[in-house]
């Protein structure tokens, strides 16, 4: 059994990772940021050293909303940067061969054109409420390239997942994505006896959102046949819903039978931000959950933690 060294694996992702039926073919080592803090670079090194893992999945950073990435773009630059670093760097200088590392949709220039193809990256400015942050992520994924050049042993690649939803994902509105937050508000329209529950804008604009175990699915298969996984890879489904579509698939899920209210004065945001998925197509590989499933199972975990 090969060994695996998640970072990040309280959160989302990688609870998710852990969770995984494959996870089991692994030794999977996730320590917690008191275990280990991926900010001391001689810290993560001597990790790694006396672990030897064969394999590294970076999947920990500093998260946050638009209004926390403008409050604290030099926080949310510096923490990622350097985790990023000490992360793939650590690895690198210990031998490790094999590395994933996740990136993220705001690498792509906010004026790129849907579908959002990986050569788009680096081709424009980056949308400006999450620069910081992106920039962080884009500096990763170039020291993963830098080092397959430089290194012909080394297949450190990057998958970079659209948005997400899923079991330990967070419902709270004012800290979660879209997905999540509708599964709230129509749950808690059904539990008092609401008869509408407002949507921001028309509805009309578009999201891609993927079950977070398919992104599981995917960075285990990566894991397991790295030798073959594009360097620079977008995971996701390759199309997309709109808002209005998201709350009705919610409602009918709950079983919610009211109406929906439509505020024209909210902002909508970007009205479309779509993957191609043409490469991870080409690998072999897609996302195997549909959306009404992947929003049952969500809804299952949410009443057995939140919904009471």
């Amino acid at each position: 059994m090969q060994r695996l060294f998640l970072t990040g694996g309280s959160g989302m992702v990688g609870q998710n990772i852990q969770a995984h039926k494959s996870a089991k073919d692994w030794e999977i080592l996730a320590p917690t940021s008191v275990e280990l803090d991926l900010t001391d670079q001689k810290a993560v090194c001597a990790y790694i050293k006396m672990h030897k893992p064969e394999v590294v999945v970076h999947a920990a950073g500093r998260v946050g909303g638009i209004q926390a990435n403008i409050a604290n773009p030099v926080g949310f630059l510096d923490s990622n940067n350097v985790i990023g670093r000490n992360v793939i760097m650590g690895a690198w200088t210990e031998g490790v061969q094999n590395l994933i590392n996740l990136g993220s949709t705001c690498m792509y220039p906010a004026a790129a054109p849907n579908p959002l193809s990986e050569d788009m990256i680096l081709t424009g400015p980056l949308e400006a409420t999450n620069e910081g942050y992106a920039l962080a992520k884009i500096m990763a994924m170039r020291l993963c390239n830098y080092i397959n050049r430089e290194d012909p042993k080394a297949r450190y690649k990057t998958l970079i997942p659209c948005n997400l939803f899923g079991p330990y994902d967070k419902f709270d509105p004012k800290y979660s994505h879209l997905l999540p937050a509708i599964i709230h508000k129509v749950h808690q329209a059904k539990t008092e006896g609401a008869l509408n529950v407002e949507i921001w804008g028309n509805g009309k604009a578009r999201r891609e959102f993927m079950y977070a175990p398919d992104l599981a699915d995917a960075v285990l298969r990566a894991a397991a046949d790295i030798e073959t996984c594009p360097e620079l890879i977008n995971i996701g489904l390759g199309h997309d819903f709109t808002i209005n579509e998201y709350y009705s698939e919610v409602a009918d899920v709950i079983e919610w039978e009211g109406k929906f209210v439509h505020d024209l004065t909210r902002p909508v945001g970007m009205n479309q931000k779509l993957c191609d998925t043409l490469r991870a197509t080409e690998w072999g590989w897609s996302a195997p959950t549909s959306l009404r499933v992947g929003i049952e199972e969500t809804y299952k975990f949410y009443c057995e933690r939140y919904g009471k």
